[in-house]
């Protein structure tokens, strides 16, 4: 075993390349829909039992947080999903080569960004 290696790594000092940062991002979205997915079926059950339910699902997406919140899981669902359609992808044999998985992840990166924005837009 070899006794020089680090004891603890300061993950902030290293560099990650895109790849590693989409992949870990899709993780991490993936882990947020399953909070983010049940409160979406909640705020429409809601919506749906009666009016008054829906007047208050409607005042708390219109309020500062749940609109947050909304924008938030709809990123998540949005930049899941774009992820997910690149890993169909590389299991199809696209984008498998190493500089083909750098240019699908920046790609996801980038659309995940503008769709993030636009969802923002849309919502404010």
């Amino acid at each position: 075993m070899n006794k020089q290696r680090p004891v603890n790594l300061d993950l902030t000092s290293m560099s990650f390349p895109v790849t590693a940062i989409s992949s870990i991002l899709h993780r991490i979205t993936g882990v947020f829909l399953v909070i983010g997915i049940p409160v979406l079926l909640w705020m429409l059950g809601k919506s749906l039992a009666s009016e008054q339910g829906f007047n208050e699902a409607s005042s708390f997406v219109a309020a500062g947080f749940g609109k947050l919140l909304f924008w938030a899981i709809l990123s998540s669902i949005g930049f899941h999903i774009i992820a997910g359609l690149r890993h169909l992808l590389m299991d199809a044999g696209i984008g498998e080569s190493l500089e083909g998985g750098m240019r699908g992840a920046t790609i996801v990166l980038v659309l995940g960004v503008l769709l993030a924005i636009g969802l923002g837009v849309w919502l404010w």
